[in-house]
């Protein structure tokens, strides 16, 4: 894979905070909201998960891709380097994306879907980690993040499967779900070519037996080692 025809949203060069955030402007009217292929479909799920060394002078991109159903790993890819971008609250992909492309790059299959523990549409300016990723690779993705960023919510019922959304300004961005009973909510939102409802559903089945799902399991054990072991 190589991303080098979409440049902009990976920049060579450090970028200042008002010139990401220009760029998320720009960007965002990209995303598409909607399913544009069938779920189904979707039979090799990446789980991407970056890590820091205590410092946080290192990261590391880790991915694992997933089979669907079964779970099984098929192929993984890790990347280390330096942060280019310092960390600012609502850019964190800004500084994310270049590890996690040079690991993407890495991969010797192209995934069908792309996971990433963090937000997507639920972002203040609706251009979060998934969104950019979705949109540089033009690969379907969505977001589902441990904790809760912006956005509102009814309260939610303790059974594993219950949801609600996540409402900011009126606008839905995402949603709270339930993976386990009686275990923390994950929260949801789409990245590009995914609607919610699916992105809700994937989440779901993902996670068959822990609160996070196997892809963000799976890539995050490996960026762990990394982050404790620099």
């Amino acid at each position: 894979m190589n991303f080098a025809d979409r440049a902009e949203l990976c920049p060579p060069h450090a970028l200042t905070p008002d010139e990401a955030i220009a760029l998320q402007d720009h960007w965002r009217s990209r995303v598409i909201t909607h399913d544009q292929c069938a779920a189904a479909n979707l039979k090799h799920i990446a789980g991407i998960d970056v890590g820091y060394t205590k410092d946080g002078t290192m990261m590391q991109a880790a991915i694992v891709v997933l089979d669907r159903p079964s779970l099984t790993v098929l192929d993984s890819a890790i990347a280390t380097g330096s942060p280019s971008f310092p960390y600012t609250p609502g850019l964190l992909s800004f500084r994310e994306v270049p590890i996690v492309v040079a690991a993407l790059e890495k991969l010797t299959m192209t995934p069908d879907l792309l996971v990433c523990d963090g937000q997507g549409f639920a972002h203040p300016r609706r251009f979060g980690l998934a969104c950019h990723l979705g949109v540089l690779t033009d690969i379907p993705a969505i977001g589902i993040a441990k904790s809760h960023y912006i956005g509102d919510h009814a309260p939610l019922e303790m059974d594993r499967g219950a949801w609600q959304p996540l409402v900011d300004q009126g606008e839905t961005i995402g949603a709270i779900v339930r993976t386990q009973t009686q275990v923390k909510p994950v929260y949801v939102s789409i990245g590009h070519r995914i609607s919610l409802d699916t992105a809700i559903a994937l989440a779901l089945e993902l996670s068959p037996r822990y609160r996070l799902p196997e892809t963000t399991r799976q890539a995050d054990h490996r960026s762990r080692q990394f982050s404790t072991n620099p």
